[in-house]
């Protein structure tokens, strides 16, 4: 075989694979991008709505809605901006640095903590329809905000060893999920422990709680058939909250937990792809919370209106008074509809509302 042809096969082939690898670098960045927009303007949305009272939603409630709302935005507004920065802006070819392990702890910290969040409130939930007599003596104001700091200030102790550089947990960066992660192939004990402490804990309380609540209401539904208190179909409220929820949950955080298990345990990477998408598919946990807790809620969506005018008010006075007209007859629509049904289902969905669904009986 002549030799330039076998450099020049050699060659087009690299040159192949850099354009390929260009390619998908840039299609990995425009979807982190979008996901990351997605997940802070829905945030956001909900941090205008729930910083002020909600009608169903008890001061405990929001406590814990906040704190959840205020770990689904570091996603948009930590996790996403440090890594794409170190992607984009420093060179691999060194190794591992302190900014790389300073950038891996604050996205374990973010991951641990929404999970440890989403089990506060699924306790809380448990409690609120389990307990509704001992409620307020129960979950009191400081009791809520020491399961709200244990949520926050745990996961930064528990993962401390990830920021030192010359620690004993090994840091890289990974071009196949553009991101700064533990090499769990060579920390496997972490990798066990990290489960162990956070995932499989949290996921055994959410579980619990939830499916009690769900088996709850089912019981209380089958009860108001009997009795014939509900004259027409109305749709099942713990399949239409509790059952996406724990779907989301498991659907966006098993399939990370089972990559990083993996890779411990066998010594080898999933595949390029596989593993950008099980990396950043807990992310988009953060964008589903505000569809699943928030959005579906009326109550919700009211005062989201109510804040939406009152900012176009202060920020286009001409456009809300043509505005005026069509909002007060959707208004007086809106308000016409609620009066025609019953007031637990238009706020089933939120936190404190199914205390009210399987008490009135």
């Amino acid at each position: 075989m002549n030799l330039s042809n076998f450099d020049a096969s050699n060659l087009s082939n690299i040159d192949s694979e850099a354009a390929q690898h260009v390619t998908h670098r840039s299609l990995k960045v425009t979807i982190i991008i979008i996901l990351g927009v997605m997940i802070t303007l829905g945030n956001i949305a909900v941090l205008l709505v729930i910083t002020s009272s909600v009608a169903g939603w008890s001061r405990n409630s929001r406590y814990f809605l906040l704190s959840l709302t205020a770990a689904d935005s570091a996603f948009g507004l930590l996790v996403m901006p440090l890594n794409l920065w170190v992607s984009l802006m420093k060179d691999y070819t060194e190794g591992p640095d302190a900014l790389c392990h300073i950038v891996a702890f604050c996205n374990a910290t973010v991951y641990s903590t929404c999970m440890y969040t989403l089990a506060t409130i699924s306790l809380e939930r448990y409690i609120a329809v389990f307990y509704p007599l001992k409620y307020s003596s129960v979950l009191t104001r400081r009791r809520t905000m020491l399961l709200i700091a244990f949520a926050w200030c745990f996961p930064p102790v528990l993962l401390s060893p990830v920021s030192f550089p010359d620690g004993i947990i090994q840091v890289h960066f990974s071009t196949a999920s553009l991101v700064c992660n533990p090499a769990y192939s060579t920390n496997v004990g972490y990798s066990l422990s990290l489960t162990c402490l956070i995932f499989f804990p949290c996921s055994i309380v959410m579980t619990y709680a939830n499916l009690r609540v769900w088996c709850a209401a089912k019981r209380q539904r089958i009860k108001l058939r009997q009795f014939n208190c509900t004259r027409r179909s109305r749709p099942d409220v713990a399949s239409r909250v509790l059952v996406p929820v724990m779907a989301a949950y498991y659907s966006c955080w098993t399939p990370c937990m089972a990559a990083m298990i993996y890779n411990a345990l066998s010594g080898s990477s999933v595949p390029e792809w596989i593993e950008f998408v099980v990396v950043w598919l807990p992310t988009s946990n953060g964008f589903l919370n505000c569809i699943f807790y928030f959005w579906i809620n009326r109550s919700f969506r009211r005062k989201f209106h109510i804040v939406s005018r009152r900012l176009a008010v202060s920020l286009c006075p001409k456009l809300a008074d043509s505005l005026a007209c069509c909002s007060a007859l959707q208004g007086e629509f809106a308000l016409g509809h609620l009066d025609n049904n019953n007031s637990v289902h238009e706020r089933s969905s939120s936190v404190s509302s199914t205390c009210t669904l399987l008490t009135l009986a």
